[in-house]
């Protein structure tokens, strides 16, 4: 194959975006630290997705509007800093042949080599052993084989076995992939994409191997949905799930077919399949219809069909609300602070100093960049703060102020604790460039503490880790591993305060009571005097106790 259509590219995305989907879980098991949130491979997998679902409805066989209609996708639905360097990744790789009705392999050699030139310009401060080096390396040698061979495949094999081997170094690079035993998550998630698009080319079918992650894209659709939409809106109005057990005597299972018989059904489809079972969600007006159009390719051994507009109304109308319920657009406001927050009593903490406007998401479901657009368009502010709170959404909030018509800018919180100070430091009188300097010097100020458990054995930084210890977390660095969590909570106060301390929030989640809140500032009051202790019920997942001090 001496070039490349985007009709062929298409298929080549389809088929990385679903090696990566069967791969997630493994992606995820990979990241270093070993708390519940490792999200590398479910954020690369929903970016990916995305990218691959326009391409999908955008086919034609000019190459150029294929990879743009790519980075489009990938962009929009970006999320984590791993989505955000794949979608920068594609997104040089589409500028570089915008162009071109097809490409030959130098030029596809080329736009490897382009996309990795925008992915490293779009990172702050670029750490080797990361999807970075992996992505730079593989196309580094697909520009040395295109110079020999005029082969597409040539060169795409040249990436894979690159890209291998840089995975395999990556744990030489950085000591502490080497420390737990693993190689870099981001890396392997781009090498899944790549290996999918090298089978696509050799016409070759992937090896099954983790179970899809169909209920990560479904959660990830219904976040969407439900944060930005009236029940009055909502089109289709059944969510409806079946699983189908594939079965020779009945019609022969096309993948492509079925997706574009159940496309003119409804919206927000999902189609996951092997070769023995497809799974499927959609949004429908005629949930019938679509179990009718599996029961053509073998039995049903899943059914489950919700009424989203009577569901919606309930969220809507409970009047504790949702962290991330829109409010009505009303008139332009002159000045807005987003800020994105996981637990319902954390929202209402930064909506009470504050905030304009908080985005449900954080530890388990990072925000993509279409979110936090629509979010600041809902707004409806002549100029907007945005405060991610979170270090793996900080890419993604900076990548929305880019798709921005308005003054934006992201002050750049990590923890709950720092987004609380930043909030506070907020002046409706400055400008934005004066703002995100005066809130990120009074961020800087705090520091965060943290208490969740461990999801495996491990050790780091010379800590021992048990699965299922909780575990202290001092400014992000793992300080102790026990099963008590009193200890581990009392472990992160002694690293954190001391005597010029003035304010210590105790913000305690749905795995602490109000008693081991009370009991933990009880031992900051005995051991602490001169600091005063708040309690502030957060409602969060993951985390037992999130503390700032001040």
């Amino acid at each position: 194959m001496k070039s490349l259509d985007g009709i062929k590219f298409a298929e080549m995305v389809q088929m990385g975006a679903h090696n990566l989907s069967q791969n997630a879980n493994y992606v995820d098991s990979l990241n270093v630290f070993p708390v519940p949130d490792g999200d590398t491979g479910t954020n690369m997998n929903l970016s990916m997705t995305s990218g691959a679902k326009e391409t999908e409805i955008n086919v034609g066989k000019h190459i150029g509007k294929t990879a743009q209609n790519l980075s489009k996708g990938l962009l929009m639905g970006a999320r984590g800093n791993s989505g955000v360097i794949l979608s920068q990744l594609f997104r040089g790789f589409g500028k570089a042949i915008e162009k071109d009705s097809e490409i030959d392999a130098i030029q596809f050699a080329n736009a490897f080599q382009a996309g990795v030139d925008t992915a490293y310009k779009a990172v702050m401060k670029p750490v080797e052993g990361t999807i970075l080096t992996v992505a730079r390396e593989a196309a580094a040698k697909a520009v040395e084989v295109a110079q020999e061979e005029d082969s597409i495949i040539a060169v795409m094999e040249a990436v894979v076995s690159e890209g291998k081997n840089s995975l395999d170094r990556t744990p030489d690079l950085l000591p502490v992939l080497k420390e737990v035993g693993v190689v870099d998550s981001g890396g392997q998630g781009l090498l899944f994409v790549y290996e999918g698009f090298l089978a696509s080319l050799k016409g070759e079918a992937l090896p099954a191997k983790n179970d899809a992650s169909l209920d990560d894209l479904i959660s990830a659709e219904h976040h969407r949905a439900q944060d930005f939409m009236s029940t009055e809106d909502i089109e289709f109005g059944y969510c409806t799930e079946i699983m189908v057990r594939l079965e020779q005597e009945k019609e022969p299972f096309d993948e492509a077919k079925f997706r574009e018989e159940l496309n003119v059904m409804g919206d927000s489809l999902l189609v996951v399949s092997d070769e023995e079972i497809a799974k499927v969600h959609i949004h429908s007006e005629t949930p019938g219809a679509v179990l009718a159009a599996g029961q053509k390719y073998g039995s049903l051994i899943k059914i489950k069909v919700d009424n989203m507009r009577e569901q919606h109304s309930s969220i809507v109308n409970d009047s504790s609300g949702t962290p991330a319920s829109a409010p009505k657009k009303q008139e332009k406001h002159p000045y807005a602070v987003v800020t994105i927050a996981m637990g319902e009593g954390i929202a209402e903490l930064l909506r009470s100093i504050g905030a304009s406007y908080v985005i449900e998401g954080g530890q388990t479901m990072n925000p993509s960049t279409e979110d936090i657009v629509k979010a600041v368009k809902d707004v409806n502010a002549e100029r907007v703060l945005i405060l991610p709170n979170n270090k793996n959404i900080v890419m993604a909030a900076e990548q929305a102020v880019e798709l921005l018509d308005i003054e934006a800018a992201v002050v750049p919180t990590k923890t709950i604790p720092q987004g609380m100070a930043a909030i506070l430091a907020f002046n409706p009188e400055s400008s934005v460039a004066d703002n995100k300097e005066g809130m990120t010097d009074a961020f800087s100020h705090v520091k965060t503490g943290q208490v969740t458990f461990a999801v495996r054995d491990t050790t780091i930084d010379g800590v021992e880790i048990h699965k299922d210890d909780y575990m202290a977390l001092a400014e992000g660095k793992i300080i102790l591993s026990t099963p008590r969590m009193s200890e581990a909570a009392e472990k992160v106060v002694a690293e954190l305060v001391d005597e010029d301390s003035e304010i210590v929030t105790v913000i305690y989640g749905e795995d602490a009571t109000k008693a081991q809140a009370n009991e933990l500032a009880s031992f900051i009051e005995e051991n602490y005097p001169d600091a005063e202790v708040e309690i502030v019920e957060g409602k969060q997942s993951l985390y037992p106790f999130i503390l700032s001090v001040e």
